[in-house]
């Protein structure tokens, strides 16, 4: 599998080229935004390694921005910026998982599992009838919801929400993505909205964090993650 890793900092690529060669990875690699949208275009890697922060513009962030205008090549930022803001920043532009500087190289190879096999379930998620996990059932193609076997009755917009969510199992999903997806681009900032929703769709499911039955989870200053559906 192909990966390209894009920083400006040589030590970093050099490391990385080095080490994830040794798990097998073939790695190219580039120094600015816009070597890593040609080597993007031209090389059509599995993956990119993205760190937001490039010594000349475009920055990393615009990078990811425009690589999403024409492409689905799941990406994993990278930054020694620690905050929430920056992790949902990260995420709004397009990145698929946010990894903090300094980081272990198995840390970085479990991210990348992670991130590709959401890539090979989320296609398939997308394309079924239903999705099933423990007692509860979304019928897609009837927009239908089942606890225990018992349809649950819900609003437009907390089927939409559930729909969103469940059918991104595994991903996260900043306030600011559900927002415009379910609600629209007006909507912006308007995280309350997410948060009453959420908690109306808990109580329909029947979650009872007591019990073990949770299907939201929540991802504490950022959004929510619809658990992974194997």
């Amino acid at each position: 599998m192909k990966i390209l890793v894009v920083d400006d900092e040589p030590q970093i690529r050099k490391l990385l080229k080095t080490g994830l060669g040794g798990y097998g990875y073939e790695v190219i690699t580039a120094a600015n935004g816009q070597e890593a949208l040609v080597l993007a275009a031209q090389q059509a890697p599995q993956l990119i390694i993205l760190d937001i922060s490039l010594g000349s513009p475009p920055d990393g962030l615009e990078v990811c921005r425009s690589l999403r205008e024409w492409s689905k090549t799941p990406i994993i930022m990278l930054s020694v910026r620690n905050e929430d803001r920056a992790k949902v920043t990260a995420l709004d532009a397009g990145a698929d998982d946010y990894l903090t500087k300094p980081f272990s190289l198995e840390e970085l190879r479990a991210r990348i599992q992670a991130v590709l096999r959401r890539m090979i379930v989320e296609p398939t998620a997308s394309t079924k009838s239903e999705i099933v996990v423990g007692d509860l059932r979304i019928e897609l193609a009837k927009h239908r919801v089942f606890v225990q076997d018992e349809e649950v009755h819900l609003t437009p917009k907390e089927y939409e929400l559930l729909r969103l969510l469940a059918t991104h199992s595994g991903r996260v999903l900043t306030h600011g993505a559900i927002l415009n997806q379910v609600w629209g681009p007006e909507y912006s900032g308007m995280d309350h909205y997410v948060r009453v929703f959420v908690n109306q769709l808990r109580k329909k499911l029947c979650e009872n964090p007591a019990r073990n039955i949770r299907y939201i989870l929540n991802e504490p200053g950022i959004g929510y993650r619809f658990i992974d559906i194997e």
